[in-house]
């Protein structure tokens, strides 16, 4: 006779267990401490079998039948259903294991190491702000763009877009990492290239996180294109002046011997100086046999007595598959100016003293251009060796230096 709620909730336990059978191997086990367990007896590969299908009255009898019927699906499939929960528990002990908590916690532990205190604890509270309680406990290989979409632009929707854009920009490192170490196979992060509308004020796209900087960077050192648009590539990062400055620079404004590069700012029509690293320098001498007839460093290629069009470095990103949403010319300013202040722990007015931006002393007098220089020349030097730290994957201890 197959078992009722009445039949079990009137079982009373004896000096040994006690089985109640109802259809189909299944049947309650009473203990004599009057615990009750639903079991499955079954047979695979010709020896007999058991398993447990919960406890009474957690799982109630339809509940406990519907478990059965599962079971014994599994069986007519060739499947033995006790391999198959072992199997299902340890894949589910590697999604958790493998979520994107887990893995970005992981992510954030290898890089903080070479990030100033303040600038690791902004990248993990924005993650424990804002993505965590999202996507945090969900396996990372199952994540979808529109699911990722839908997390920063809640961000979005409480009025911090830039903080949106940073969370997408450092979710994609986290996926890739992922990819690296074989626990993912795509960033959904790839998806949404102008999913987010850009940021409001005049903000320019621009590459700022750290890892991503130096997939960049290695990016243009396999630019294959003209010496002059590949030289002006790799020497962006390295001054981070405006396009128009870069583009238009002068052989007789440029001192190799001094590493110095001396011209007026357009835009306040002031004097300024660009201390030049020694990788800087290295890329304008393998440039200057090939352009120095020119009165500019980076000619036009339709011709010496003009510079280069305010499209070239532009088209050259695209090119290496940057997306305008991503990187423009101007984003390698914003580029040094958060990872000097941020991640390296320079002065923020030597900073925006190499920006060329209006600093003033504390009687509000403009600071001429030698204010600061040879603090400056340091701070240059210590930025292009960071960049070449990087990008050649090294661990880099930042440098803070504010003196």
């Amino acid at each position: 006779m197959p078992l009722t709620d009445a039949k079990i909730r009137n079982a009373k336990p004896g000096e040994k267990p006690i089985k109640l059978f109802d259809e189909r191997g299944l049947y309650l086990e009473i203990s004599p401490t009057a615990r009750k367990w639903w079991r499955l007896k079954y047979r695979f590969e010709g020896k007999e079998r058991r398993i447990s299908l919960g406890v009474y009255p957690d799982v109630g009898l339809k509940e406990a039948r519907d478990r059965r019927d599962e079971a014994r699906k599994l069986l007519a499939d060739g499947i033995d259903p006790s391999a198959h929960r072992q199997a299902t528990k340890a894949a589910r002990a590697q999604d958790n294991a493998n979520s994107f908590e887990v893995i970005a916690r992981e992510w954030h532990a290898s890089r903080s190491p070479n990030w100033a205190a303040g600038h690791a604890d902004k990248i993990i509270r924005r993650f424990e702000l804002d993505v965590f309680p999202m996507l945090g406990s969900r396996p990372i290989k199952e994540i979808t763009a529109p699911e990722l979409l839908a997390t920063v632009r809640r961000i979005e929707a409480r009025g911090a877009l830039d903080t949106a854009h940073r969370a997408l920009q450092t979710s994609g490192q986290v996926f890739r990492y992922a990819i690296a170490t074989g626990r993912a196979e795509r960033d959904p992060s790839a998806d949404l290239r102008g999913a987010l509308p850009q940021a409001k004020g005049g903000h320019f796209p621009a590459v700022t996180e750290p890892d991503r900087v130096a997939e960049l960077l290695r990016m243009i050192d396999g630019y294959q294109g003209t010496p002059a648009v590949s030289a002006a590539l790799r020497l962006a990062p390295l001054v981070f002046v405006r396009p128009g400055e870069l583009r238009k620079a002068r052989w007789a404004d440029i001192d190799l011997e001094a590493a110095e590069w001396r011209y007026i700012v357009t835009k306040t029509d002031t004097p300024h100086i660009v201390p030049l690293s020694t990788q800087a320098v290295a890329i304008l001498r393998e440039l200057e046999p090939i352009t120095s007839r020119s009165a500019y460093v980076f000619p036009s290629a339709r011709g010496a007595d003009r510079p280069m069009s305010d499209n070239a470095i532009l088209a050259a990103l695209r090119r290496l598959g940057i997306p305008k949403d991503e990187m423009s010319g101007h984003g390698f300013r914003a580029m040094a100016r958060t990872i000097l202040d941020e991640v390296l722990g320079f002065r923020p007015d030597f900073i925006e003293h190499q920006l060329a931006h209006a600093v003033r002393d504390p009687n509000g007098r403009a600071y001429n251009r030698t204010a600061h220089l040879e603090a400056r020349k340091m701070m240059m030097q210590g930025w292009a060796d960071y960049l070449d730290g990087i990008k050649q994957g090294a661990k880099v201890i930042p440098i803070r230096r504010s003196a």
